[in-house]
């Protein structure tokens, strides 16, 4: 529940009420009219081909607690007959995020931003599991202009520790991320080349990725790669920082790898403690320590920390270890990928205990600008040096990793598969998530589950 009352919403996020229904609260904040449920509150946010606005009267009439949209909109939906609050604004979008911060303040929970290339949302998910304390976290993909708002106002009152991601796809979308949720601590997975499409230079990345440091405010604590020299250059005196990796201040001392789980020593300001995380791949290793960091930042124990990694799980469509008939093991990881994720992925297939091949099915890597033919190139000759083949690639831009086999799309792909799989083969299955392999698992699995 959103506990704010109407006349209180109305003042923070500058809205206009032309409407009052009847007392009461918000249940939870909702853009989609078609998921609208009894006392929702619907924004009426304007789309690239549709504006939102255009749904407010439905959304009453679908018993929404109030909505939120432009005049033109709020007008017609204010003259319905009905209990609902009506409120008008000229700019939902930022309304939306006037209405987040005042949540975030009212709260008063410790914020967690995640940002960087690749891993956040499995830094996000770790982290979520680690921390010893009431915890809120982005769901899935909640982490734009319109989700990280909406992961905000999801949040319990009770909430301690708010846990948001950060999406970055151009320069001053960090700091508007970081002004809707004012973070304590600011994590920064690390700094790769993605989006380079967009921003042209890994310098340019990384000054739009160190916007989340700039974002802290003066106790605020960042948390940061061992080795990001790239972000040198926006490393203040001042800020207080944590290193995480090789040579950082929290690392892995030593770790042993095997039935499904990496037992890790793991050094750290605090002192050591032994880790058993529920999975073995090297990336998410790496993950859990920028996740352990966090924890430190904020004050957890790491016995405290290591007593709940039992329980960590991740998102949908990111490293899913999925079992087939005929002891095949499908690793869906196609909710996105770029170079580093990539190459990561590769050899956490290669490390796979398989009696049959390791099979990579690989999507192209979508904003990699005008290198992006030379990044596919490095990535196939990279699969073919670890031992994995046979490679199918999937898409135009996968016909430069030089696959052993081809298909426009994941629908001819799962035909193609199909035929080569075998008895106790590994399956990597990942792309940006543009070339849409989630397709290509789901109709895999129906068709090897009959």
């Amino acid at each position: 529940m959103i506990d704010l009352s109407p006349e209180r919403i109305a003042d923070a996020a500058g809205l206009e009420i032309l409407h009052e229904g009847i007392p009461g609260r918000p249940a939870r904040a909702v853009v989609d009219s078609r998921s609208v449920r009894a006392d929702d509150f619907f924004f009426g946010l304007p789309g690239a081909r549709t504006d939102g606005g255009e749904f407010a009267p439905g959304a009453i009439e679908a018993g929404a607690w109030g909505v939120l949209a432009y005049p033109q909109h709020a007008r017609v939906a204010a003259r319905l007959d009905s209990t609902g609050w009506v409120f008008s604004s000229s700019d939902p979008l930022a309304s939306l995020q006037a209405l987040a911060r005042e949540w975030r303040r009212e709260l008063d929970p410790r914020v967690v931003g995640i940002t960087g290339s690749t891993g956040k949302t499995s830094v996000k998910d770790i982290a979520r599991a680690l921390l010893p304390f009431r915890v809120h976290a982005s769901p899935e993909n909640y982490n734009t202009e319109i989700g990280l708002p909406l992961a905000i106002l999801a949040a319990p009152r009770d909430t301690e520790v708010l846990v948001l991601e950060m999406a970055m796809r151009g320069m001053g979308q960090i700091a508007e991320l970081c002004e809707i949720a004012e973070p304590d601590v600011a994590a920064i997975t690390n700094v790769g080349p993605v989006h380079l499409e967009l921003l042209g230079t890994l310098e340019a990345i990384a000054e739009a990725k160190a916007e989340i440091l700039e974002g802290l405010g003066p106790e605020g604590s960042a948390v940061i790669p061992a080795d990001a020299e790239a972000l040198e250059p926006h490393l203040a005196d001042t800020l207080r920082a944590l290193t995480f990796g090789p040579g950082g201040d929290v690392m892995a001392l030593g770790r042993n790898v095997g039935g499904g789980s990496t037992d890790a020593l793991v050094g750290t300001p605090s002192g050591e403690q032994r880790f058993v995380l529920p999975f073995t791949e090297a990336h998410n290793v790496t993950n859990a320590l920028a996740a352990i960091a966090i924890g430190i930042a904020l004050g957890a124990e790491p016995a405290d920390m290591a007593r709940l990694a039992p329980g960590i799980t991740f998102s949908r469509l990111r490293g899913e270890l999925l079992e087939l008939p005929g002891g095949i093991t499908l690793v869906n990881d196609c909710y996105n990928a770029n170079p580093i994720s990539m190459r990561a992925a590769l050899e956490s297939l290669a490390a796979m205990p398989a009696t049959g091949r390791r099979i990579a099915v690989l999507g192209g890597m979508a904003e990699l600008g005008p290198d992006a033919p030379a990044y596919h190139r490095e990535v196939g000759a990279h699969a073919r040096g670890l031992g994995v083949g046979p490679v199918i690639g999937v898409g135009e831009l996968a016909r430069d990793y030089a696959p052993d086999e081809w298909a426009p799309d994941p629908g001819s792909a799962v035909a193609l598969a199909d035929g080569l799989l075998g008895d106790g083969d590994a399956v990597l299955v990942k792309g940006s998530r543009s070339v849409g392999l989630e397709h290509f698992t789901d109709e895999l699995i129906g068709r090897r589950s009959v």
